[in-house]
């Protein structure tokens, strides 16, 4: 049976046939299900909540009234063939969000676990979005944007296609991203700039003081020793190496659009 018999839909709500609705799931008045949808277990969806086809979303996620998942993408390219949504599980979407399905054929946009997601903004398609992030109001992910895990992303932020954000990074409000975010450190103004470590959420994530202590060194090599950047990840690599300075290197080294400055 595709709606499991302990799952509650509301009167109004529409849910295709073929949708499959997991155990104790709640789908609030006046929502609609397409075809080929999976929702898991004790998920709940408030009223008005539009889950769209091609979307898979896992256990115990909270949709707020308005949200709609699987949205066609904004992209003149999409000519309408199969692509997908995958979210995972214990995330909370508030009101009036939207998240786009890929745009080629058979593309997906990923969305992990365990996020915070505040009302009224978007996630373009083809976007790979970690677990335990932050996103706070009336911020726009476009296309192919990329979030490792744990990061904070202040309201009103709007963040270019192609551009990736690290580990554990600090956003603040209205900031325009137009570059790649390394992970661990803060970052403000309109066109976004590093403002030193994120000391807030690295001890909320249970750093030790040497790890920090690494991190700062590494900053300082990055953004004020005058180096060249190739030599200050090199000096990194020799005199402050920990897993997490060595992640730092790797995305700095991976980076296709170039970090912001500080």
């Amino acid at each position: 049976m595709p709606v499991d018999p302990s799952a509650y839909v509301a009167p109004t709500a529409r849910v295709h046939p073929d949708a499959v609705i997991g155990p104790g799931t709640r789908i609030g008045e006046f929502c609609v299900i397409e075809q080929d949808v999976i929702i898991g277990a004790q998920c709940l969806l408030e009223p008005y909540v539009y889950i769209k086809r091609w979307t898979t979303i896992g256990d115990q996620n909270e949709f707020s009234a308005g949200a709609v998942m699987g949205t066609d993408p904004f992209d003149k390219g999409f000519t309408g063939e199969r692509s997908y949504l995958t979210i995972g599980s214990r995330n909370k979407f508030r009101e009036h969000w939207t998240i786009s399905r890929g745009t080629a054929p058979e593309s997906v946009t990923i969305v992990g676990d365990a996020n915070f997601v505040m009302g009224s903004g978007h996630i373009a398609h083809n976007c790979r979005v970690g677990s335990n992030n932050v996103i706070a109001s009336n911020t726009l992910l476009a296309g192919y944007v990329e979030v490792e895990d744990g990061a904070f992303i202040s309201g009103g932020v709007v963040v270019h296609q192609f551009s990736k954000i690290g580990t554990l990074a600090m956003i603040a409000g209205n900031v325009r991203v137009n570059s790649d975010v390394p992970p661990y450190f803060m970052y403000s103004d309109f066109n976004i700039a590093a403002k030193g470590l994120n000391i807030v959420g690295l001890k909320r994530a249970g750093f030790s003081m040497a790890e920090v202590s690494a991190l700062k060194t590494a900053y300082k090599l990055i953004y004020r020793s005058g180096l060249k950047l190739e030599e200050a990840l090199a000096q990194i690599e020799a005199e402050s190496a920990t897993p997490h300075t060595l992640h730092l290197v790797e995305f700095i080294r991976s980076s296709k659009r170039g970090i912001c400055r500080e």
